[in-house]
């Protein structure tokens, strides 16, 4: 679908799809072809634009507008979300994810590889190099219609996934996400065993953390979007922080020993922010007891890494060819 849309220039914009829209509704009587309703907006400037080649197109393949007999009909189910600008956005943005989140370069743009999790804004980002020169069409489109906003910190060169649009992200794209995380077929059933245990344990861990701060704080489950953030929850020492100050990274584990797996990436984010790191280790077989608690390592740099207690082992090695060899 973003493939056939990138030759366009503008596909879009609230105020010009509510004026189109309308007008269709309004005026049943009349036979709109795509020309009669391309010819509405000649040398009209909306929203700043005089170019809307790939609006119509849009509109097809999300399903708002239809053909039949070579005439263009309102969908009607959307009739009743055209009393406001805003109203129709919010029904227009819920067709486009609809239309959109099996599509591969949909899912390219939106994979973990371009998400990050913004603690100070305690919302995801997505870096403006996930679109590239390909989808500025697209992007333009997500923030026309506020489904980005752009990070207030220019530095960041990224965009803030609009908060009014989260549960609408959370039913359409991340379980598209997900799938992806699952790696090549010959190890498919074992990943994705793995990536239920993980689960569960976080969400274990995400409400014994809301239980441990009398419900008072919003834990934020990073991992749920992003894989390579270095810890999969962002939480609270206590009820009377601000920030999140606590990052956990789950592990979960079977038998009477704890012992978990831990990459180099998530070593060197434990590294770099010290004791507002934590290990909880969760124990899948006592994890659905009432008074269960995980064990909880601050540091574990020093807690675990420098202690005589753990004993550690080399799993895998890294074997690189000397340039002058």
């Amino acid at each position: 679908m973003l493939k056939d849309l990138r030759k366009y220039q503008n596909l879009g914009t609230p105020e010009y799809f509510f004026e189109l829209f309308n007008n269709i509704k309004n005026n049943k009587e009349v036979n709109w072809r795509k020309e009669d309703l391309e010819s509405l907006f000649y040398n009209k400037i909306i929203s700043g634009r005089s170019i809307f080649d790939g609006c119509l197109e849009l509109a097809f393949k999300i399903k708002i507008l239809e053909l039949n007999d070579d005439f263009v009909l309102l969908n009607s189910s959307f009739e009743g979300y055209l009393n406001s600008v805003n109203q129709m956005n919010d029904k227009f943005n819920i067709c486009l994810f609809e239309a959109i989140k099996e599509d591969a370069d949909f899912l390219t743009i939106f994979s973990s590889r371009y998400l990050s999790h913004d603690i100070i804004y305690k919302s995801l980002q997505i870096s403006n190099s996930a679109f590239g020169l390909k989808f500025t069409n697209f992007k333009q489109l997500l923030i026309d219609f506020k489904i980005l906003n752009e990070h207030p910190t220019k530095l960041f060169n990224s965009f803030i996934i609009n908060q009014r649009y989260k549960t609408l992200f959370d039913k359409t794209v991340l379980p598209e996400i997900k799938k992806r995380k699952i790696g090549i077929e010959e190890f498919k059933r074992k990943m994705e065993q793995q990536q239920i245990f993980g689960e569960e344990a976080e969400k274990f861990v995400l409400k014994f953390e809301h239980l441990r701060l009398n419900e008072k704080k919003e834990i934020d489950w990073v991992a749920e979007y992003i894989v390579n953030e270095g810890y999969d929850i962002a939480s609270y020492n206590s009820e009377s922080d601000n920030e999140p100050n606590r990052f956990i990274e789950v592990k979960s584990y079977d038998g009477n020993t704890p012992y978990f797996y831990w990459s180099r990436n998530e070593y060197n984010v434990a590294k770099l922010k010290k004791n507002e790191y934590w290990i909880y280790l969760v124990n899948r077989k006592e994890i659905n007891d009432v008074d269960y608690k995980p064990i909880m390592k601050q540091n574990p740099i020093e807690s675990i890494i420098e202690s005589v207690e753990w004993e550690k082992e080399i799993d895998k090695y890294r074997i690189k060819l000397l340039a002058n060899a």
